[in-house]
C-alpha cells in the first residue's frame, strides 16, 4: 500500500499546481488514506470466475435508417450571415497567431 505522508501530499500539490493550506493538506491526507483503505478492502473480495463488468446496464442499441430530412437550402443557411460569398460566409477572426 502507498504510504500517504506529507512528502506525497506536497508532491501531489506541486503536480496539480495547487497551493493548499495546512488544513486542506490534512483533509487531503485523510481522504487519500480513506480511498486507499477502501481499495485495500476491495482487493480482499474473491472475484475468481466473475466476468468483468463492461456496463452497469445491459444496453441494446437500436439502429435507425439514415434518412436525409429537414435540410436547409443554401439561401436559407446564409440568410442571417453578415457577409456572404456563396456558398460560404465570413466570420470575424477570433484567433491571433502572432
Amino acid at each position: 500500500m502507498v504510504k500517504v505522508d506529507d512528502a506525497l501530499i506536497l508532491k501531489l500539490e506541486t503536480l496539480a499546481r495547487l497551493e493548499l493550506s495546512k488544513e486542506e493538506r490534512a483533509g487531503l491526507k485523510n481522504d487519500l488514506e480513506s480511498v486507499l483503505a477502501m481499495i485495500e478492502k476491495l482487493e480482499e473480495v474473491d472475484t475468481e470466475g466473475i466476468d468483468p463488468l463492461t456496463h452497469i446496464v445491459s444496453v441494446k442499441h437500436e439502429l435507425r435508417s439514415d434518412v436525409v430530412q429537414g435540410q436547409l437550402t443554401e439561401a436559407e443557411a446564409l440568410m442571417n450571415a453578415p457577409v456572404k460569398e456563396a456558398p460560404y460566409f465570413k466570420v470575424p477572426k477570433v484567433i491571433d497567431r502572432s
